[in-house]
């Protein structure tokens, strides 16, 4: 393999130079406990302070309402899971919408198995939240709404502000995942009308297996980890300093150049679809057209299987994602493009490119060029295709 053009940045980035460098010295220098009190290991206690400061600091929260975490996932369950059973006297009802990431869905599911009721919104073809439906599905017992911020797979962004100040009105408490969003575009909790968010390091080229959740001052929680008094007895276990370290610089580098990056990456994205959409009949974007994070592009190729398209590209060097399901053992095609209303046919076409400030035009074009001579390849294998295409012309078999 002569070149590696990474376009997979939704799944997770590639660790910046300067947080490793951060980051090292808390691995073979100061390695303390910050729980611990002696000088050595105790001053680790204001270098998370620092890093919960910086954190709390780029959505306009306090430093006290952030708790770092093993990472989005771990985010999520804690908020939800936390919230269900902190108020469970009060309700028994939450709110979601079908196109969350599983880490919501599957901290739902077990919630209903032990006897809450979900809501799961649908969303239009963009995968858009229906506001009306959201009103409408409120009840009395509604303890929670969580929507995510933008979605991981098709790119749209909620219209988070609403959704936030629809629950303010009702006196329900509103959780974003926000991981794909965060420093993809400014969040600031406080005129988002946000009581809980998720955020996530590896999105962002920070470190695997660490994240923070934003808690609301005010709000009672459930800890979903029992163990000693660290995260203000809200999340026990030593705390993994060295990658705290690394979630704070990221952090600082990805907001530093955000405004720059976002306008580049926006370009490009916007460039990539064009090239595509034009190159390659046949083809659907997914998400919508505009309002979507900077980053992403989502299509399904008809008359083509998502994951035989992802193991050619891989030969010519190109790492993306499918939105099917297939990837990991499934025939299912993803929920998301099946919520946006996609047949089954077509969702298993489904190809995630996913760009990063280090992705190039030249990147794009040469993604491109393979791209397109690898699908027609595939569609001259179809069968479906080879229908299509007599139906069209008239031409019997």
């Amino acid at each position: 393999m002569d070149r590696l053009i990474y376009l997979d940045n939704a799944a997770t980035t590639k660790v910046k130079p300067e947080v490793v460098d951060a980051m090292l010295p808390y691995f073979t220098e100061e390695f303390g406990n910050p729980s611990s009190v002696y000088s050595f290991a105790a001053k680790n206690k204001t270098v998370i302070e620092k890093a919960r400061e910086m954190i709390a600091a780029s959505i306009n929260a306090k430093p006290k309402e952030i708790y770092f975490t093993g990472g989005g996932s771990e985010s999520d369950n804690m908020a939800i899971k936390g919230i269900a059973r902190a108020y469970k006297d009060k309700g028994r009802h939450i709110i979601t919408s079908k196109i969350e990431h599983h880490a919501v869905l599957h901290s739902l599911r077990a919630l209903e198995k032990d006897g809450y009721e979900v809501t799961y919104l649908d969303v239009d073809e963009y995968g858009v939240v229906k506001l009306d439906e959201l009103k409408k599905a409120i009840r009395d017992d509604t303890i929670l709404i969580t929507i995510m911020f933008a979605n991981n797979e098709i790119g749209t962004i909620e219209p988070v502000k609403e959704i936030g100040q629809i629950a303010k009105e009702h006196g329900i408490l509103f959780h974003t995942d926000a991981v794909q969003a965060y420093t993809q575009v400014p969040i600031d909790v406080k005129e988002l009308n946000i009581d809980l968010m998720s955020a996530s390091g590896h999105k962002i080229n920070g470190p695997k297996g660490i994240g923070y959740i934003y808690i609301k001052s005010g709000i009672n929680i459930e800890p979903l980890i029992d163990g000693g008094a660290q995260e203000r007895n809200r999340r026990a276990g030593t705390e993994n300093v060295p990658a705290i370290v690394g979630l704070k610089k990221a952090a600082e580098l990805a907001i530093a150049n955000m405004e720059e990056r976002v306008a580049y990456e926006s370009e490009l994205r916007d460039y990539l679809i064009k090239s595509i959409m034009e190159r390659i009949p046949y083809t659907r974007l997914n998400g919508d057209r505009h309002n979507r994070l900077p980053n992403n592009t989502n299509f399904c190729f008809q008359f083509i299987e998502g994951e035989t398209l992802l193991i050619m590209l891989d030969m010519e060097g190109i790492c993306g994602s499918s939105g099917s399901a297939c990837t990991s053992g499934s025939l299912d095609p993803s929920h998301v493009l099946k919520a946006i209303g996609l047949p089954d046919e077509i969702a298993h076409g489904s190809l995630r490119l996913t760009l990063s400030e280090e992705t190039t035009k030249e990147d794009i074009d040469y993604v491109v060029d393979k791209l397109d001579k690898i699908v027609a390849r595939l569609r001259q294998m179809s069968t479906m295709y080879a229908d299509f295409i007599d139906s069209k012309t008239g031409d019997v078999r």
